[in-house]
């Protein structure tokens, strides 16, 4: 193996010829395209590239978990209850996941809870071929799903800070951010396409052949243990606990976290799309509106990622963080104001935008400015605000919507969030100065 491929990111590997001068230098357009300089370590390669192929595979089980539920009970409540029996054990293991993270090699584990997720979208093909229609079976599968890929994620994203060197951090979130936003768009599209001409079950065949490409990369990783030896420690609750510590004594860590909440929590409109779809923008008809809406943010951030050479060599990285939750608020607000729906779509386009640059430069400050025994649970304390935050909004918006009216309720949200994430900001320093 590669020993360029074994070292942390205090020692971790160069792009080839150490720093890039000219591609610093680069013109034209290729100076503001996608930073691809993370995609010349192998071990990060092999780890992206595995990526683009489950990223849509992920969202065609997605997809055809609430149809097939919806098809069986013919109730969206028991779509929602589906999603709330997701939410709970991916909570639980996430938090978990990351101190497992941080006492074992994190290589062994992605190779363990990849192969859970693999099972599991195999048997769920299992029940759709076989007709069981079983609510319960479903909602049991979908727990166990979720809580592999609670297990999964923290050590997915901290490995990256092993792979790649501190400066090239922001780059390679934008490469990974990118690809999992274009399957938010391509996994859907791709499964309406597929199901009237496949059918269901063979949806979940696909996502299950798919993360044996996951698995393959995985195997080609270099191994990944604490780089403390003397770590005998077990993944416990005060493992978890400690992590909590850390993250209060750590200002960044701390307000990075609440710039992400601020964002979500406040401003994330979309259960208030359906509302505004079938009311503010009906004669465009509710269908398109609904499609577009829904659509808009993810479209903005995969061309924010596209076009991630115009911010990830940025070193203050506080400062990306600051404008770009700013951003978001603004954009929001101005999608709260529109009644054009055309108006309205590029502002949550805008709004997709700086959630990418938001996305980057939050996830290069946690790999950044925690400690490698730390990074795990670091980012099982991530996964659980970026699942939870959006869903904690739907309940906000949804309330505020049918007290104010949901453009009232949108357009707030989004002042309130510019309002908040200033605040923040000017009250504490840490995070203005923050850089690397």
């Amino acid at each position: 193996m590669d020993t360029s491929e074994t070292t942390d990111s205090s020692t971790a590997p160069r792009s080839e010829g150490g720093p890039d001068p000219a591609g610093a230098a680069r013109r034209g357009w290729r100076r503001w395209a996608m930073d691809t300089r993370p995609l010349r370590i192998p071990a990060f390669r092999r780890l992206w590239s595995s990526t683009v192929v489950t990223a849509v595979g992920s969202q065609l089980t997605a997809v055809a978990v609430p149809k097939q539920i919806y098809d069986i009970t013919g109730s969206s409540a028991w779509v929602g209850y589906a999603s709330l029996a997701g939410l709970v054990p991916m909570v639980v293991f996430a938090l978990w996941g990351g101190a497992v993270a941080d006492t074992v090699d994190r290589r062994k584990l992605l190779l363990i809870t990849n192969s859970g997720i693999a099972v599991t979208s195999l048997l769920f093909w299992v029940q759709a071929a076989t007709r069981l229609e079983s609510v319960a079976v479903l909602m049991v599968l979908l727990a166990l799903q979720q809580a592999f890929f609670g297990l999964n994620s923290p050590a997915r994203n901290a490995s990256i800070a092993r792979l790649v060197p501190e400066e090239e951090l922001p780059a390679a979130n934008a490469l990974s951010s990118t690809v999992m936003q274009t399957g938010l768009v391509a996994g859907p599209l791709l499964a309406g396409a597929l199901i009237p001409v496949i059918g269901l079950p063979e949806l979940y065949l696909i996502d299950a052949v798919a993360l044996c490409v996951t698995l393959w990369a995985v195997l080609r990783l270099p191994p990944l243990p604490p780089l403390t030896e003397s770590v005998t420690r077990r993944a416990g609750v005060r493992e978890i606990v400690a992590g909590f510590r850390y993250i209060s004594g750590h200002k960044v860590l701390l307000l990075s976290f609440l710039a992400d909440i601020i964002a979500m929590v406040f401003g994330m409109p979309r259960a208030l799309f359906p509302q505004l779809a079938a009311q503010t923008y009906a004669p465009y008809g509710e269908g398109l509106a609904l499609g577009l809406l829904f659509a808009a943010i993810p479209i903005g951030a995969v061309a924010g990622g596209l076009f991630s050479g115009t911010f990830s060599r940025a070193r203050r990285h506080g400062w990306m963080v600051i404008g770009a939750v700013t951003a978001w608020g603004a954009a929001v607000a101005g999608f709260g104001a529109s009644r054009n729906l055309w108006i309205a779509a590029a502002f949550l386009a805008v709004a997709g935008v700086a959630d990418m640059v938001s996305m980057v430069f939050r996830g290069a400050i946690l790999l950044s400015a925690a400690t490698d025994e730390m990074r795990g649970r670091m980012q099982g304390v991530f996964t659980v605000v970026v699942a939870g935050g959006p869903r904690l909004a739907d309940v906000l918006h949804g309330t505020a919507g049918s007290a104010f009216g949901p453009r009232a309720a949108v357009a707030g949200g989004g002042l309130l969030v510019m309002a908040l994430m200033l605040g923040l900001a000017a009250a504490v320093p840490a995070l203005r100065r923050y850089r690397i």
